[in-house]
């Protein structure tokens, strides 16, 4: 796609739908309140009215990018289809028996999740296929055609089939789905093999149910987006984010909605990533806080965290095990319900509490004046003086601080004796004292620390708290990029087309075979490139390949990028090389004259993009002029004071701005508290240090 192409960049969020268009030599960016009964609606108004800010019409449009929350929403909120599972005879209760184990050992009124399909919904069918893909018992056809007869007559919309083994060997699930396919729509029907062709039963039965469950869901709203766009007069490509951080085209995405999960915080990711190269930053915080959650992300020599398993809807917050197991490739991040639209309330024994449920854009904030009764973050940072009641989301939203303080004042101050302006304190303290506790777990779950990092803040919500989370969890310096009220939107812009096959084949390095793995690569490249050049035709394309490895008895992997080496004479040991180092990074230490065994493969392709070039820091400049100032409280010292107030872009790069200060721009606006200085660099990136 050529750099002076007209490309579009929308990004719907629980409060918030983004939009971001490029022009080539300039951006155009929006903001709208995400139209949760139709998301498709807020969605084209956006485009509207960024199209008309930048005056071009729909037709110019070369390209659209889209990242949407519609997939993960309908999982949480259980708004998917009605959904049947047809499994191998004896296995209808797997995704009841899940893990067999409790993820809270000691809770005795602990709650697992609902299963996505309800028991009576669980079909079985007699077949078998051993874990060398040979056939046990064969297909009883008859079976299932009298099955295709039953769902039809128990209203059934989406069909998930995920049979015992299928990864090694896909001939059952593929003739049953021939044959349901005569009465239900192969459009709804998800076979795991196609899915999920990975080893472990229930997490692959778990994965395949999601995608059926909101595969006609995602269908219905994406037919009705490329209808929206058509009728504006726009007959640009449409491709989607995935978890991954990578964009594919619709039909995938209409086939795997499941990959789209967690796709707008993607996008975020590859926005830090670039924005890290661009400020030589080796080790980076990515932090995103929106209207109604807060995405944190590890990056380091420039690599996002990576992981091939996901939970969605925990019943515990933070507890591993009490959500949906989904595989899917996934940037890994720690998402928390503490956005700007998070509500504050007290409990029982008088304590403020935040979250983790949000307003959203409906009813909002009190402050939105749109029925809100309940106080939320943005309530509190309004009355704390961090916001302008007249410039919130780039002057679409007055808001109302009158709404704010009686809000905060009948749901807090009267219930535990607190004035307002400390109870608003005690908000925004307990929403920031959250995402560092989460940031915290991360890092040590991933075997990181925080100590030498840069945190990148972008979100609506993030550049007002971005100071205060770095002071407490040990961070010193924090950098706002260009268009961070939209950061999200401006990675999707970003991302590379690419998409990722697996395989399950367990091989232990006794019996290592270099061209027999050479060969499943080979098959995985094939079937890779055929999606990535339907978006790509003719693009340079870079391919990574990845092993999952074990100790021989251990119940988990690692991933271990596979040399070139392990494709020749010698490949065994070059593959066990890499392992080890891995291994030891992540436990600090090896396992001596153990068997190693590789259970499952990946091969990524995407689109080569190359990073931008570290930019050299620019020469000290005189102070800037206020364009005025405000009372406000601030965060790290708890005192109230009187900030200078600047806009972001009538500052030139080099000038200092110590705090207290705020920085104003069209989406957000930027807190630099006391003991702080910030300063624009030559990308316009603002970054802030640690002076005190």
């Amino acid at each position: 796609m050529s750099e002076s192409s007209i490309r579009l960049a929308v990004d719907i969020g629980g409060t918030f739908t983004d939009l971001v268009l490029h022009l080539g030599d300039r951006f155009v960016s929006t903001k709208v309140l995400t139209t949760h009964d139709a998301p498709e609606r807020g969605v084209l108004e956006g485009t509207r009215q960024v199209l008309d800010q930048a005056g071009v019409v729909p037709s110019d449009l070369d390209l659209v990018v889209h990242g949407t929350t519609l997939a993960t929403n309908a999982l949480i909120e259980r708004k998917g289809a009605r959904t049947a599972l047809v499994t191998t005879r004896g296995f209808r209760d797997s995704l009841e028996i899940a893990y067999e184990h409790r993820f809270e050992q000691y809770d005795i009124y602990m709650e697992r999740p609902e299963p996505l399909v309800a028991r009576p919904l669980r079909f079985e069918v007699p077949e078998r296929i051993a874990a060398d893909g040979t056939v046990l018992m064969p297909l009883d056809e008859a079976a299932v055609e009298a099955l295709a007869d039953r769902l039809v007559s128990e209203g059934v919309q989406a069909v998930a089939i995920c049979f015992l083994h299928s990864y090694q060997n896909d001939a059952h699930e593929q003739r049953a789905r021939e044959i349901i396919a005569r009465r239900i729509p192969p459009s709804v029907i998800a076979v795991s093999s196609e899915v999920c062709p990975e080893i472990r039963e229930y997490e692959r039965a778990s994965t395949t149910v999601a995608n059926a469950y909101v595969l006609p869901v995602m269908e219905s709203y994406l037919r009705r987006l490329e209808q929206g766009f058509k009728d504006l007069g726009s007959t640009a490509p449409l491709l989607l984010i995935m978890s991954s951080g990578g964009i594919t085209t619709v039909d995938t995405a209409r086939r795997f909605p499941i990959r789209l999960v967690e796709s707008g915080p993607a996008g975020g990711a590859v926005m830090a990533l670039t924005v890290a190269a661009q400020n030589g930053i080796d080790k980076a915080l990515s932090f995103d806080m929106g209207g109604t959650t807060a995405k944190i992300t590890l990056i380091d020599s420039l690599r996002p965290q990576q992981s091939r398993h996901f939970e969605i809807a925990r019943a515990a917050r933070f507890v591993k095990g009490s959500g949906i197991p989904v595989r899917i490739p996934v940037i890994d991040m720690v998402e928390i319900g503490a956005g700007g639209g998070s509500i504050a309330r007290t409990d029982q024994l008088g304590r403020i509490t935040v979250g983790p449920d949000s307003a959203g854009s409906m009813p909002g904030p009190a402050a939105y004046g749109r029925g809100g009764t309940l106080p939320t973050v943005t309530d509190a940072d309004l009355l704390l003086g961090w916001l302008d009641p007249k410039g919130f989301a780039g002057g679409h939203i007055d808001l109302l601080p009158d709404a704010s303080r009686k809000a905060v004042d009948e749901t807090i101050s009267a219930r535990i004796g607190l004035d307002r302006e400390h109870s608003a304190y005690g908000v925004t303290e307990l929403v920031t004292e959250t995402m560092a506790s989460a940031a915290r777990v991360h890092a040590v779950e991933n075997g990181k620390d925080m100590a030498g990092r840069t945190m990148i803040a972008f979100g609506g919500a993030a550049p007002l708290h971005a100071a205060r989370l770095a002071q407490k969890i040990g961070v010193s310096r924090v950098l706002i990029p260009v268009g961070a009220g939209v950061g999200s939107a401006h990675g999707f812009l970003q991302a590379p087309i690419s998409y990722e096959v697996v395989r399950t084949r367990v091989i232990s390095l006794r019996d290592y075979a270099p061209d027999a793995v050479a060969e499943l690569f080979e098959a995985m490249r094939a079937e890779a490139e055929g999606v990535v050049r339907i978006g790509a035709p003719s693009a340079e394309l870079h391919e990574e390949r990845i092993a999952y490895m074990r100790y021989r008895g251990q119940g988990h992997e690692v991933r271990v990028p596979v040399p070139s080496a392990a494709f020749g004479r010698g490949g065994a040991t070059a593959l066990r090389l890499a392992f080890e180092k891995v291994y030891q990074a992540l436990y600090g230490r090896t396992i001596p004259r153990l068997d190693v065994e590789a259970v499952s493969w990946t091969l990524s392709l995407a689109e080569r993009r190359q990073l931008p070039d570290r930019e050299d820091p620019p020469a000290a400049q005189p102070a800037p002029t206020a364009q005025g100032r405000r009372a406000l409280l601030d965060p790290c010292t708890g005192t109230a004071v009187e900030a200078q107030v600047y806009a972001r872009d009538l500052l030139s790069p080099g000038a200092a701005v110590p705090g207290p200060a705020v920085i104003t721009e069209a989406e957000t606006s930027t807190l630099v508290p006391s003991g702080f200085v910030a300063a624009l660099n030559r990308a316009g990136h603002i970054v802030i240090e640690r002076t005190a």
